[in-house]
Parts: C-alpha cells; structure tokens; sequence
C-alpha cells in the first residue's frame, strides 16, 4: 500500500498516514507540526476504495457562545444568546391608509406648535382643541374597525414581536435552542422564563423589526425543524411541570419545497397530536395573525385569547379572495365573510377572550399591551392550575369538539356529532295570476258572508293571503328592477346602507340623495316594466285585505271593549251603596209625586245631581283603572256659527302650513329614512335601531311643532281661544237664568281610545 502527504516538501514511504499519526507527538510528526497535518489531505489509494479526510475550519468562540463574555453585565452572560438586542435606530412610523385622516390633524398640530414656538404666541386654546379632535377621530376610527383594518393593524411592522412581550412580563428568561437533530431556526423562540415567581415554559413566533431581521426570522413563517424544536419543549415542560404559554404570530408555516421534503405537514401534525396528551395548562395568545396550521401548531391549547386587533384564520383574505373571486382586490370582502377578528372568534367560540389594546393599536403603547397579556396570563392560569390531570386534558378535547357545531338558539352538545348542514330552501317563485286571483275571489266571499250573517270571518286566511301576497309583491319588485336595469345600483345601495348601518349612525345626506335618485328612478320606470299589471294588482289587492283586517282587528277590539266596560260598569252598579243611594233616591222622587224633572223640588234636583257626579266619578275612576282617558264632559253649544267658521279657517290655515312642510325635500327625506330604517328593522327591531328610529321621530315632531306654532298661527289661536271663553262665559250665565234648568243635565262619561274612537 502507498500512502504520501499531498501539498507537503517531506514525503514518507513504507508507513501509512495513521502510523505517522499514532507516532506523533506534541511537535508534530518528524519535524512536521500538527497545524501542517491538519491543513493537510491525506489520501488512500487501492484498487477499490479512497478515502478523502479534511479537518473543518471553524470560528473560534462561534454563536451561542459569546467571544468575550463580561460577567459584570447587567442581564447576564445568557443575554448574548439571544439573537434580539436593542435596535440602534427607532423603527419609522408607518401610517396605514386608513389611518390618513388623522395624519392631517396630526401635522394641523405640529405646526401650530412651531408657529408658537417660533412666534411666542399663546396658542394652547388651538392646540388644546386640535388635539381633542385628534383623541376622537382617532377613538372613532378605532371603535370602528373593518375585520380588513385590524388584518393590516395586525401586520403593522412596528406590531410589538414576542420577544418584545416576553422581556416586559417576565422577570428571568431563558432562550433555549436547538431541536436536537442539528438544526435551531429562530422563527419560533422558546424558552423559559417567570411571571410573578411562577415558572412557564414560553414559545412564540418571532418576526423581524426590521429587513435584516426579518430575513433572519425568515419573516416568522416556521419550517419543520422548529417545530420539532417547539415539540422537544413541550415534552421538556409536560416532564417538569411547567405551564405552556404560546405566542402566535405568523402569516403561515414556510411552503417551500424544502420544508415540504423534511415533512412540514408531518411535523405540524405530530405537534398536534401531542398537545391534546400534554398533562400541564396551555394558554395560547394570538399577538398579531394566526394563519392555518403554522400557528395551529403551537395553538391547540386549553384557552385560546386574542389581542384585540388580532387575526386568526384559515388562509388569508388575499388568498381567499384571488380563490373565491379571482382578484386580490376583494380581500376587504373576504375578510368580512371569514370572520377572523377577535369578538367575531369569540362567537363561534373558537376564541376564549379578548386582551385590549390601546388606540391606535398595541405599538402605540407596547409597554401597556404587555401588562394586559400578563395580567390575562395569570387570570387565566389561575383558573387552568385549579383543574386536575384528567379535567384538564378533558377540558382541551371538549374545546376543540364543539367548534364547527353551530345551531341558532340550541345549545351543541360537543360530545355528540350533529349534521349542521342547512336545508336548501326552496327558491321562491310566482303564482299564475289565474290562480291568484280564484284564491282571492274565494277569501271575499268568506269576508262578505261573515258580514252578512255577522259573524266573524276566518283570521288565518286573511293574515295568509296577506302573506302570500307581501311575497309576491316581493318578487315582482325585484323582477321590475331587474328589468328596468337598476339591480346592481340597488345591490351596491345596499351595501352601503348595510355599512352605515354597521357604523351606529344616521345616514349621511350623500348617501340619503342616492337613495332618493334611485327611489324617483324606479318610480319614473316602473310603468315601463312587463310585470306592471300584475304587481298592480297584487298591491291593490294587499291594501284591500289590509284594510279589511284593520277593520276586523279595530271591531274585534272594540266588541271586547265594550263588553268590558259593560261588566265594569254593571259591578259599580251593583255596589251595596250604591243601589241602597239609589233605592232611597227613587223613594224620594216618588214621595214628591212629580212627573216630570220640572216639577221636581230643588232639594230633590240636587240630590240627584249629587247622586250622578258620585256615579260619574265611581265609573271614571273604574275605567281609569283600564288604562282609559275618561274625560266627563257636558252637552252644550259653546260656540255659534260664527266662530265655528273662525275655527274651521284656522283649521285650513294649520293644515296648509302642515302640507307645505311635508312636501318639502328635507321632511320627505326624514320620513323616507324612517320608512327605510322601520322597514329594516322588522317585527323585532334590535335597541340600536329603536333608538335611529326613535331619533327620526323626534326630527319629524320637531319640525312640525315649529310649524304649527308660528307666530302668526299661535296669535290667531290664542285670540280664537279668548272668544270661544267669552261666548262661553255667557252662554252659561244665560243658561243660569233659565228655570228649570241643570248644568249637569246633559253631562256623560265619555271614553277617549286613541285619536278617534269614543263610546258614550
């Protein structure tokens, strides 16, 4: 066998490299120092084999291990293995587009500021309130928030990192590295570290602050090394006893093809799997985005909480979007429809609570939004450590059981696999006229037997038919505005309306004009429609059964009414002391022997007088007691002629003023509104839209109370008012003088229901 040394002035024959090796010395083999052998290529040549051994240069001290550790340091000698150190520059504002607004008052501010600096003007009274104007737009733009703005507050590049979060809760921390199978990636960090004396085992998504560090971090998309690096810490943990505290923050794990050949999807769900068996309390928080089965990894935890501004999702609206309408653009739509914002989680119970951040988002106060994850962290541990083994791990399965089950108004148990696939409803379609109208022809018959024979006609098929046609009158509507063209104005109105609507306002007048453009469009065009006829027809037919039903519901209202003022009135009757008043009052009027009321003497006028007011009041009270206006009034004429036709003058004069207001744009657009807002909310209006509603109202009534009190309508009111007492005053004095005359002769009960209804 022939050995030689390549690159070497000495060569050496008869020995093979490992003898020159083993008779080495502290000097190196014959004269040749250990440095020239260890730079030097040693090769071994036979007919069927080569070997080729090269010594690997490396750097002395190499990461983690500092090349001059200073053990005076402050934060100790294991601060330097952390790749995460102070910045040297701050990170730049960044302003998102929808933060624009504010950047305006923002800049009003400072240079209000420079002029006063520069002039020495006191301008606090400006400055003060340019920045209360700034505190609430900035209050309104955070309170509310589209599910598209918190995705981009949640992507912020100055978001608050883990790391960031991790050094302002805990008071020792430890990084620990390395999956024990030759890799460490540090886009998830783990480590363990203490909150208030009580040790957890930490572990998070770290994103960059800045390019060099994101590249480094790999911009927090994890590849399968570190998760079986996150894996080796959950068993670490799960054998110590240390609680888990997650921290997610990641558009996804990495999707390239490397990660794909070292078994991304392997490792994903080997974590998983092994989550659901840990015996300690995992409490996972998302901090920025939590995108599919990357932050699910290290998600399958007993509590899942979120920052306010937070997401969580499945694939990320862009993504949806381009899948779902094939454009990027529509991402604002997708993440509306995927709901992936905290409080919408929290309805569907895939989230467990919210962490509040503060306006402006948690990098405009990191410090603060640190504290509220601390403080959630030991509320919630609190809450896990009381649990045994068995319940906790119970507790885990059940909350990953019942997300997915959803029913309205049923309570899912988990336990039990339910088909939550909604029915197809059928799609609606029109009745024939022919058969419409034979229906309709029947119901009248029925409406008009019951009349003749007095008897009540049958309310189920009145309040079906009326049903029956709101529908149709539906679909002929919307065939109209499809065939007039004005369908997708309409959808896009209504989007628009529905975001108004979400915002807790009213409506704004651009928005209001629209629908007035649109609603004066659609009346100009309808006559042009096919279907024209037929939906005349149909509405005619809605307003005469409405009608009649109207009618049914007021007569059926009043009989009950009247039977039971009937029964009221018959117990007052039938008081002992009453009927013994009345007994001893008729024995009076026959102990006189008068016929008539005239011949009556005063003493017994009076006692009857007295015995009716008594009467009159028993029955008022009575009714009063019915939620009745009970209003005892005399049969008198008050006024002549004369001043009738004054009154009836005034009446026209008020009711002009009043129709001159009602066809003004700005009333009818109140009203239009609150049809619209009254339409909108149904049967069961919610409190938000009682109060629009009610708000529109008190407009309406506003504007027609100034109306009706101009000056020139309350004058002629009030010199009316004092003529009508005049001709009172004396008409009653005439009355007065005539004999044989009462002044509650012609009194009576009367019952006031509502505006125009009254029984005597």
């Amino acid at each position: 066998m022939a050995s030689s040394i390549s690159n070497s002035a000495v060569a050496f024959t008869g020995v093979t490299a490992s003898d020159l090796l083993r008779s080495s010395k502290s000097c190196g083999v014959s004269g040749i120092p250990l440095r020239t052998l260890g730079k030097a290529r040693f090769s071994v040549k036979t007919r069927d084999l080569s070997v080729v051994a090269k010594a690997r240069k490396v750097k002395k001290h190499e990461y983690p291990w500092p090349a001059d550790p200073d053990p005076n340091v402050k934060v100790g000698v294991l601060f330097h293995l952390s790749h995460f150190k102070p910045l040297k520059e701050k990170p730049k504002p960044v302003t998102l587009d929808f933060e624009k607004p504010l950047v305006a008052l923002e800049k009003k501010i400072i240079d209000v500021r420079k002029m006063a600096n520069e002039t020495g003007l006191d301008f606090s009274d400006q400055i003060a309130s340019l920045e209360s104007k700034y505190q609430q737009a900035l209050k309104d733009l955070y309170t509310h928030l589209t599910p598209i703005q918190r995705v981009n507050i949640a992507r912020h590049p100055n978001r608050p990192t883990f790391l960031d979060h991790i050094f302002s809760i805990t008071e020792k921390f430890v990084e620990l590295h390395g999956d024990r199978a030759g890799y460490d990636d540090p886009a998830i960090v783990t480590g363990i570290g203490t909150i208030d004396g009580r040790r957890y085992m930490f572990m998070g998504h770290q994103k960059g602050r800045n390019t060099k560090e994101n590249i480094m971090r790999n911009f927090g998309m994890p590849t399968p090394h570190v998760y079986r690096k996150a894996l080796r810490m959950m068993y670490y943990a799960d054998h110590h006893g240390f609680p888990i505290v997650t921290f997610i923050d990641t558009p996804g794990a990495f999707a390239d093809l490397k990660s794909e050949e070292l078994g991304q999807g392997e490792a994903i769900a080997h974590n998983l799997r092994t989550m659901f068996g840990l015996k300690v309390p995992i409490v996972s928080i998302v901090i920025g985005e939590g995108g599919s089965g990357g932050a699910l990894a290290i998600g399958c935890a007993n509590k899942l909480l979120m920052l306010e501004n937070a997401v969580f999702y499945v694939a990320s609206p862009e993504a949806c979007a381009a899948i779902l309408w094939k454009t990027a653009k529509a991402a604002p739509k997708a993440a509306e429809k995927l709901k992936i914002t905290g409080p919408e989680l929290c309805k569907l119970q895939i989230a467990d609570g919210i962490i509040p951040e503060p306006l402006g988002g948690a990098h405009a106060d990191p410090s603060w939004t640190s504290q509220q994850i601390k403080k959630a962290i030991n509320e919630t541990m609190d809450e896990l450590m009381k649990m045994d083994t068995e319940a906790l791990l119970k507790h885990r399965m059940l909350k990953f059981r019942k997300i997915g089950g959803f029913q309205e108004g049923v309570p899912v148990d988990p336990i039990r696999k339910v088909n939550m696939k909604k029915k197809e409803e059928p799609i609606a379609r029109k009745t024939p006229v022919l058969e419409l109208e034979d229906e309709v022809e029947k119901l009248k018959e029925q409406i008009s037997k019951a009349k003749e024979s007095s008897s009540k006609p049958t309310e189920l098929a009145l309040n079906e038919m009326i049903e029956k046609l709101k529908r149709e009158i539906d679909l002929e509507y919307s065939e109209a505005v499809e065939a007039i063209g004005l369908q997708d104005r309409l959808l896009n109105l209504r989007e628009e309306c529905a975001k108004a609507n979400s915002q807790d306002h009213l409506m704004h007048p651009v928005l209001m004009d629209k629908i007035e453009k649109l609603h004066d469009e659609f009346n100009k065009g309808l006559p042009t429609a096919p279907n024209y006829a037929s939906l005349k027809y149909k509405l005619g037919m809605l307003k005469e059964f409405s009608k009649a039903k109207c009618a049914l519901e007021k007569k059926s209202k009043g009989e009950e009414l009247k039977l039971d003022i009937d029964k009221k009135i018959k117990e007052v009757m039938d008081r002992p002391e009453i009927k013994e008043k009345m007994q001893a009052l008729k024995a009076e009027v026959q102990k006189s022997g008068a016929s008539t009321a005239a011949d009556l003497d005063e003493g017994t006028r009076e006692s009857i007088s007295k015995m009716k007011k008594e009467i009159q009041l028993e029955l008022a009270n009575v009714l009063k007691s019915m939620d009745l206006d009970v209003e005892i009034v005399t049969a008198k004429k008050l006024i002549d002629d004369g001043l009738k036709g004054k009154v009836e003058s005034l009446r026209v004069e008020t009711n002009k003023k009043i129709e001159n207001l009602m066809n003004s744009s700005d009333l009818k657009n109140t009203i239009q509104l609150l049809k619209f807002e009254v339409a909108k909310a149904g049967k069961t209006p919610d409190v938000a839209s009682k109060k629009r509603i009610e708000a529109l109202e008190q407009q309406i009534r506003q504007k027609l109370a100034t109306a009706i009190n101009s000056s020139e309508i309350k004058a002629k009111h009030e010199e009316l008012l004092a003529e009508i007492a005049l001709e009172s005053n004396g008409s009653l004095k005439n009355d007065d003088l005539k004999e044989g005359t009462t002044k509650n002769d012609e009194s009576r009960v009367e019952i006031n229901l509502g505006a125009n209804r009254s029984f005597s």
